[in-house]
């Protein structure tokens, strides 16, 4: 793990961005398509703002969720709405963009169909996470129906179902596997609580601490 600080949540978000994109464009100069996992949540919001205007060929470019609520794209908790709203556009329309929500009544009744579409994508390029304060990245949260699985280094799987106490509705989430195959690895935090999560979870084995199974290789951008 790898940790950047900067001075505020504003240069955090402008500097990410522009990684982003240059890692991208770098890609795109030694392969045809690039491919770039992003998280849902709050925070890579301004991000996104600001790297959809990034001069880069985002017609070569598919873009994936890290995870998703099983939700349709119009209502409110959907991941793929946000990635709509604030990444595709500008620049970043051309982008291909591979959805996970089928319609299905549950998620692990397609993930097959699913997994036929992303599979192409694999291994990612760039890789965007985030990570909550209980030490959740994509939809891994400890103690979720289905986290085995997902951290499991022997599982085939490129997406497993979750259902996480609390929460709504029913997710997916990329398996560890997947998400540790990314050939560059970025996690983004905000706050002096999220950065304590994260000192925390370093010392705890990924079932308990679910961000640690992605941490090795990982750059951390963190703002107070």
């Amino acid at each position: 793990m790898i940790l950047e600080t900067y001075p505020d949540d504003d240069l955090l978000f402008m500097g990410v961005a522009n990684l982003l994109a240059g890692e991208l464009e770098n890609v795109l100069l030694h392969e045809e398509r690039a491919s770039f996992v992003v998280p849902g949540g709050s925070t890579p919001g301004p991000i996104f703002d600001a790297l959809c205007a990034a001069d880069i060929d985002w017609s070569r470019v598919d873009v994936m969720l890290s995870d998703e609520r099983w939700r349709p794209e119009v209502h409110v908790r959907s991941n793929a709405r946000l990635i709509r709203e604030r990444l595709l556009q500008g620049r970043a329309a051309s982008a291909v963009f591979h959805p996970y929500y089928t319609g299905a009544a549950r998620p692990d009744e397609t993930l097959a169909e699913v997994e036929s579409t992303i599979l192409p994508c694999l291994p990612i390029s760039v890789l965007l996470l985030g990570m909550g304060a209980d030490m959740h990245t994509a939809s891994l949260f400890p103690r979720a129906k289905g986290l085995c699985e997902a951290l499991s280094d022997q599982t085939t799987a490129l997406l497993t179902p979750i259902e996480a106490e609390g929460e709504p509705e029913p997710r997916v989430t990329l398996t560890a596997n997947v998400l540790n195959g990314a050939l560059r690895k970025h996690l983004v935090i905000i706050g002096a609580d999220k950065r304590a999560a994260l000192e925390r979870a370093a010392t705890l084995p990924p079932e308990k601490a679910p961000v640690n199974a992605i941490l090795e290789g990982t750059t951390v951008h963190w703002a107070p």
